[in-house]
This record gives structure tokens, sequence and C-alpha cells, in this order.
């Protein structure tokens, strides 16, 4: 299956192919230093690309389709990953994963929003958009590791809480503001990841914690770029210019006190390099833990309730 390339890839993507196919003819033609030049053209492209990116731009590489997803960095990060299912109530979720892993020698209760890769896989999973029964499950979840005193690790990546009709019948605002409510007082470690796409309450419902990550090509916001511009302009044309408006982006969200930290990705993005960027997650995790289990977990939700009081405050 061809791999998918963004607009602003093309020019990378087409000096790399150029070279693999002038390799094939290395061993026969003295092109070595062709090759070379080519390779170092390609390396400053690169870096001259990824170093301007717009936000829109940044939008674009959170949802690549070849970037992993939840379920890639618990393979890559975790090993005895127990996944647990349902929420003991209506049913199991498909849209959010989660169970039991260790993180090196760590044990940590990890969970987050799962998409698909193709139009089954998607459906399954419900595009990663959970429905209330999927917040429920992860509440659940959460409320295991507090019994059993283990970190939890959230990774979002969502286009939204599932809008349909019967997710609303069956409490759909009632589950995110619950999650929001016991997140807020769950006496261990919450450490947020967002990996991907982090569109409104459906990813502020496992999204209360006392850290906050962003891997550096992902975006954040209470609305996204296509919906901000249908709403202001009745269209979706103008969604890059709603991208640079909404400054969704994990340098924007880091200046304002948002997020606490950014995960680098490898150059080009998570995509091009997965095994990379789940390294990098995983060592910034580590950290954060070690941190946080310093903690007694009364100071914990103390600090945990006065991060969140500071944000949004201004003066006139």
């Amino acid at each position: 299956m061809a791999k998918a390339v963004l607009d602003f890839e093309k020019p990378i993507i087409d000096l790399e192919q150029k070279i693999e196919e002038m390799r094939k003819y290395s061993d026969r033609l003295d092109i070595g230093s062709e090759i070379k030049k080519l390779e170092e053209k390609v390396s400053q492209l690169r870096e001259h690309v990824y170093s301007r990116l717009t936000r829109w731009q940044r939008v674009q590489l959170a949802r690549h389709p070849d970037r992993p997803y939840t379920l890639d960095y618990i393979g890559m990060m975790t090993t005895d990953f127990i996944e647990l299912h349902g929420d003991r109530n209506f049913r199991d979720d498909k849209a959010i994963v989660g169970g039991f892993a260790r993180l090196d020698e760590q044990p940590v209760m990890i969970l987050g929003m799962q998409k698909g890769r193709d139009t089954k896989s998607n459906l399954y999973r419900n595009f990663g958009m959970p429905n209330p029964e999927g917040y429920r499950k992860a509440l659940r979840l959460m409320k295991l590791a507090a019994k059993f005193q283990r970190p939890v690790i959230t990774l979002i990546d969502t286009p939204g809480a599932y809008p349909g009709i019967e997710a609303e019948e069956r409490g759909q605002a009632e589950a995110i503001a619950r999650n929001l409510f016991e997140m807020s007082r769950l006496p261990v470690p919450i450490i947020i990841s967002i990996i991907g796409e982090g569109a409104s309450g459906g990813a502020l419902g496992i999204g209360l914690g006392d850290r906050v990550l962003m891997m550096e090509n992902c975006w954040y916001s209470v609305i996204s770029p296509e919906s901000c511009s249908s709403i202001l302009w009745r269209s979706w044309e103008y969604k890059e210019q709603a991208a640079e408006a909404l400054k969704l982006t994990a340098p924007d969200l880091l200046a304002q006190g948002i997020i606490d930290r950014i995960v680098p990705e490898p150059i080009g993005g998570a995509h091009r390099n997965p095994v990379q960027a789940a390294e990098n997650l995983k060592k910034v995790l580590l950290e954060e833990i070690e941190k946080l289990m310093k903690t007694k977990p009364d100071k914990l939700i103390e600090k945990r309730v006065e991060k969140y009081s500071k944000m949004g405050e201004y003066e006139e």
C-alpha cells in the first residue's frame, strides 16, 4: 500500500525516491558522489521545510494516516500490556483502549483513543470518537489504577467525542463532566500525552492531569480549524486562517500554560520514524513519573486543582 504524502512533503519524497533509484545502480555505475550531493540536498530541504511549518501543516501532520496511534505506542513503549474491556454498564467502546502495563520496570495504567487504519478498522474504532461508555470505561480503569496505586498515562488522539443522538441519549456530556470531576481528585499521578489530534471536550474527557505533554506535531483546541472556519466564514475554505487564529500547536499552548512540555518528534514527523517517536515519549514519561511518584496524594491533588484554577486568568 502506497504511503500517504502531504503536499509540502512531496519535494522531499521525490528526492528520496530518486536517491533510492540511483542506489540500485550504484554497484554498476560510479554515481556515489551524485548520491551524496542529493542526500545533502534532501537533508537541507527537510530542515528548511520542517523548521517553517505553518499551524495548518502541523494539523495535517497530526492527522497523517501513517502516524502511530495509541496501540502502536503501547506496543513500542510498554511490556506485559493487559487490555481491559467494558464500562460494566452498557458495552465495550472500541474507540478507547487501555489496561495495565509496564514502562520499563514501572507498572502503569495506560489508556487512550484508538483510530483505525482503513475503512473497516475505522468503523470498528468509530474513527477514534468515543461514546459515553468509552469515557466510563476510562474512568473505571483510572479508579482501578488508584486502587492499586499505579500512575495513569492517557494518550489523546481524537477528532472529538461521538456526536450522534444515541451518544447524547446515553449521557455524553455527563460522562465527560464526571471524568473531569473524578480525575481532579484521583490520588495517583496522571500524565496526559497528546499524540495526534486533541479536539474539544472529546479530548478533555481523559485530559485532566498533573502534567500535560504534547508531541511536537499535534494540535489541541476547543474546535477544529474546519469547524471554526465553517462557523466564522460559512465555509471550510478558511481553515488555514482559522488554524492560525486558534493558536493550537504545541509551542502556542506551552506559551499559554495549557501544556507543560513538548515531546520532540523525528524530523518529518512521528510517522517517518515511529520507533524513535515512541522512545522520545517513553523517556519523557519515565522522567515525569519519577518526579510525581515522590509527591504525597493529598499534595498531588492540591497542586492539580491549583494548576487548572490558574488557567484562563487575565487582568483588565
